[in-house]
């Protein structure tokens, strides 16, 4: 699957995941940004030219709008939509099933090296 698909496969890339995340809270782009970074304990950084490319995505697909609470031209605030909020609980089950998949794999392996 292309990245550019990632929407219409209702799976979001990493970036995506953790600006719909941010978005939660109506925030602005640097909101975003330093929220991102400070939930991860800046494990995660998203650089602007990554975040206003998702920004916009994430608009055109309708999971994300203005949120009308702009305090002036250059600083626009976004929140998430219903829509958005469908897709990042989906996003959030898909991760979670990844993660038992993951420690089911590991588990099984370790039980296969001892019995073995």
């Amino acid at each position: 699957m292309s990245r550019g698909n990632s929407f219409d496969a209702d799976q979001l890339t990493d970036a995506a995941y953790y600006i719909l995340l941010s978005l939660l809270v109506p925030r602005h782009g640097y909101g975003i940004m330093s929220y991102i970074e400070n939930l991860t304990a800046g494990e995660v950084t998203i650089g602007p030219a990554t975040a206003y490319t998702l920004i916009k995505k994430l608009q055109d697909n309708k999971c994300i709008v203005l949120s009308g609470e702009e305090d002036n031209d250059r600083r626009k605030t976004y929140r998430i939509t219903e829509a958005g909020q469908r897709l990042l609980h989906k996003e959030i089950e898909r991760r979670q099933k990844m993660a038992d998949h993951g420690t089911q794999a590991l588990q099984s392996a370790r039980e296969e090296e001892h019995n073995g």
